[in-house]
């Protein structure tokens, strides 16, 4: 494990502070959104660089991990999203609708980044990625029509735009990028080897640009900020446990294991903050939820993945 993963749960609670600190300068507050989507593109630049497409490839046959995190992500998630938005905010209509968007749609970014450090399948999380992006922005305005009786709709150019710039562009450079170095093996290696770190340092940046950008609401909101804190505590420990329970009964191994619990705890706020911005404008303590879920989920990210690296070296020692 390298420096940089050993001390994650550190960095990432200094890029919040550092991203809260700048965002009090105008300028920097008013401009900072605008990094957010291109660091986290070269995020999963990198990271696509690094996994073998064959391993992808691969993984895309792996059916019964599909159907199983499909299942949890978009039919178990949104009714356990609801319940703790109806018991725990449902006298502010705009925190849990807040609530609902933020939970009701999985990560199609960093969770990758905490799947590489918790030793799980990089490849098959990988392989999720569309599936993912693509079913939560066409599930979303139901969910919200369901569980939070609102008609806001989202632009069909919003759904094309976010699986273009989000899935395709990385993904399209990371494969001209090996194409390019097919013929030299000892430099696409050393490349790789010397880009590992960019990853974390790429999320870091956004998750600094996110926070400048929104900071200020944070601070000017802080005392509903523990009225939220209960239910996203209890999703993700809810979450965590339904993973583990499923993925042992689906008999997966601990590394199919470690990526399925990840892909169904790690939420997509930046997409979800997006399409609150565009269709609550009138409306900040919706896209409030959306900056306290990151500033908890995080941290608490960095945290299960050692608590995975845990189980992992527990389960390595029952095998030998």
């Amino acid at each position: 494990m390298s420096l940089f993963e050993k001390l994650y749960t550190l960095i990432i609670f200094l890029a919040v502070m550092i991203g809260i600190g700048i965002g009090q300068v105008g300028p920097i507050r008013s401009n900072a959104e605008g990094f957010i989507v291109p660091l986290l593109v070269a995020m999963l630049y990198i990271t696509f660089l690094q996994i073998p497409f064959e391993d992808i490839k691969n993984a895309f046959k792996n059916i019964k991990f599909t159907y199983t995190s499909i299942t949890i992500n978009f039919v178990w998630t949104p009714i356990l999203a609801w319940l703790l938005a109806m018991v725990f905010l449902g006298d502010n209509p705009a925190l849990y609708i807040g609530f609902i968007m933020l939970m009701v749609t999985p990560c199609t970014d960093w969770y990758l980044i905490f799947t590489g450090i918790a030793k799980g399948n990089v490849a098959l999380s990988a392989a999720i990625l569309p599936l993912n992006l693509i079913l939560q922005v066409i599930l979303l305005p139901f969910y919200l029509l369901i569980f939070g009786g609102t008609t806001e709709v989202i632009e069909f150019t919003f759904l094309v735009e976010s699986i273009l710039i989000v899935l395709f562009i990385p993904l399209a450079l990371a494969y001209l990028t090996k194409m390019v170095l097919r013929n030299k093996q000892e430099l696409r290696e050393i490349l790789i080897s010397r880009f590992s770190v960019l990853p974390i340092i790429f999320l870091s940046l956004a998750i600094v640009a996110m926070f400048a950008s929104q900071g200020q609401l944070l601070l000017d909101n802080l005392d509903l900020m523990w009225k939220i804190t209960i239910p996203i505590l209890l999703f993700f420990l809810i979450n965590f446990f339904v993973g583990q329970r499923v993925g042992q009964l689906m008999k997966f191994p601990n590394s199919d294991r470690t990526s399925l619990s990840l892909t169904t705890l790690a939420r997509n706020s930046p997409i979800a903050l997006a399409i609150a911005m565009t269709a609550f404008p009138d409306q900040p303590l919706i896209a409030l939820t959306l900056v306290i879920g990151p500033l908890l989920e995080l941290p608490i990210l960095a945290i299960i993945t050692q608590v995975l690296l845990i189980i992992a070296r527990k389960h390595t020692s029952l095998l030998s």
